[in-house]
């Protein structure tokens, strides 16, 4: 049986998991991840990720593959030497506002969107980059293809990671000369681009940082799988035809359809879609909306208390009360969350959650509500059938937000895997190994699933209306 390793890299917590070529997964190793400021900045320990890493290959035990995904635009800058210059900048640090207004005054919204395909993000690379120190830089690598570097000593930038950096051109699906000169970023800094399924090459110690902890003795392949932890999810829908939207809900929610072809049009833009590059060229044209993020912070705010007892106070909590606009990039920075919700719904005239479970009510609601916006406007703006919904990821695993999603959508919601970006990546590697057939059709035949049909699809739409309004005139979370 062949065995491959899903080196799978959250913004909250990583994990090494083993699967095969039926798609059963082992998780051999889980650990905790999140960004400190250190040396005046928001910044990942990657070295501690890796040395976690090699400690889950070291129980995976000999493999035949090991591919790599992780959350997107971040990126570890490499000397000339191949050393790492410094620990890679969190996205939540707030050092783009001026720069992303620098580029925007440079090109225009509609210019970049025309070049990149992308919405103008804060955490975009590509404002991080102008943002950062690139003296002595040699090679901009984003966090999964760092890691990759440091497994075999070979560099280069996978192409589903690559079109979440602002750079990458929409049309050609190559690094933007234009961007770049524009921008002022060096372009001899973007390694040469890979794509889903490309061997990287074998295990081999030579650029692994010291030090980092006991490298695997025995020989694999690294593969280049769909390495931005969304693409590998999407991959993973168990869909049996092309009529189905898809939310990857974990710390964000990224919610839209499988395209052949970008969407660009100005309606595009400024219902803020953006055009990102999934599996087999494919477009993923999603939202990307704040997601579990904010009741991750809410727990912690609150000394976190127990999440099952909570959600079922939260399903008799009263329904569509008080909700917020979950898109807001108001709710990106961390701290204070429960205080900074609550005051969003008093500055829209909406009543203040004022208990726990009334908090997780609001916005499990908002999050549902969020999700419907975004795909009844991917279905409007793109011309896609939707007869489906596929919520993937963690998010899964919450029955009350599944539920909600159905109602604020009215349509039917399949919920998991809970591990699709695991099983994303463990099924490039096994087609790169020569596994055929329709892999789609084996998630849905194998994976835990669960449908949720609507059941009160009423007043949805009056509450985004009432949303709208309320901000329309002034009100702001």
């Amino acid at each position: 049986m062949t065995r491959f390793a899903a080196v799978d890299l959250g913004a909250s917590s990583g994990r090494v998991m083993v699967g095969d070529e039926s798609l059963r997964l082992t998780e051999v190793h889980r650990f905790s991840n999140g960004a400190a400021v250190r040396d005046g900045a928001l910044r990942w320990d990657v070295r501690r990720i890796f040395r976690e890493i090699l400690y889950g290959l070291q129980q995976a035990g000999p493999v035949d593959s090991i591919g790599v995904d992780s959350w997107g635009v971040d990126y570890g800058l490499l000397g000339e030497d191949g050393g790492l210059l410094r620990e890679p900048v969190c996205y939540r640090d707030g050092r783009t506002a001026e720069t992303r207004a620098l580029a925007l005054q440079r090109l225009g919204a509609a210019g970049l969107y025309e070049a990149s395909g992308l919405q103008p993000h804060p955490i975009n690379t590509v404002f991080q980059l102008m943002a950062d120190d690139l003296t002595g830089a040699a090679t901009m690598l984003l966090i999964p293809d760092l890691i990759a570097y440091w497994l075999t000593g070979e560099r280069g930038a996978e192409i589903t990671n690559a079109s979440t950096t602002g750079l990458l051109d929409v049309h050609t699906r190559t690094w933007s000369e234009s961007l770049t000169s524009a921008l002022n970023i060096p372009s001899r800094i973007l390694p040469p681009l890979r794509h889903p399924g490309t061997p990287i090459g074998p295990l081999n110690p030579v650029c692994s940082p010291e030090p980092a902890g006991p490298f695997p003795a025995w020989k694999a392949e690294v593969v280049a799988v769909a390495s931005h932890d969304t693409a590998s999810a999407v991959a993973a829908a168990p869909a049996t035809n092309e009529s189905f939207a898809y939310i990857s809900c974990g710390t964000w929610s990224l919610v839209g359809v499988e395209l052949r072809e970008p969407v660009l049009s100005e309606a595009s833009r400024t219902g803020n879609f953006t055009n990102e590059v999934g599996l087999g060229g494919t477009t993923r044209y999603l939202r990307n909306v704040m997601g579990l993020w904010l009741l991750q912070e809410c727990l912690a705010a609150w000394g976190s208390p127990d999440l099952p007892g909570l959600l079922e106070a939260a399903a008799r909590a009263p329904r569509l009360r008080s909700l917020v606009d979950a898109a807001d990039p108001a709710f990106l920075a961390p701290g204070g969350m429960p205080g900074r919700i609550a005051a969003a719904c008093r500055d829209t005239g909406q009543p203040e959650p004022s208990t726990p479970p009334e908090t997780v009510r609001c916005i499990l609601e908002s999050l549902a509500l969020a999700h419907r916006a975004a795909v009844q406007d991917a279905t409007r703006l793109s011309g896609h059938r939707v007869e489906v919904v596929h919520l993937l990821g963690g998010g899964a695993r919450n029955r009350l937000l599944c539920q909600l999603t159905a109602d604020a959508c009215g349509l039917p919601v399949v919920a998991g895997p809970a591990e699709a970006t695991a099983l994303g990546n463990v099924m490039v590697q096994a087609r790169t190994a020569g596994v055929a057939g329709d892999l789609r059709a084996l998630v849905a035949a194998t994976q835990r699933l669960e449908t949720f049909h609507a059941q009160d699809t009423s007043g949805w739409a009056e509450a985004q209306a009432a949303l709208d309004d309320a901000k329309a005139k002034g009100g702001k979370p």
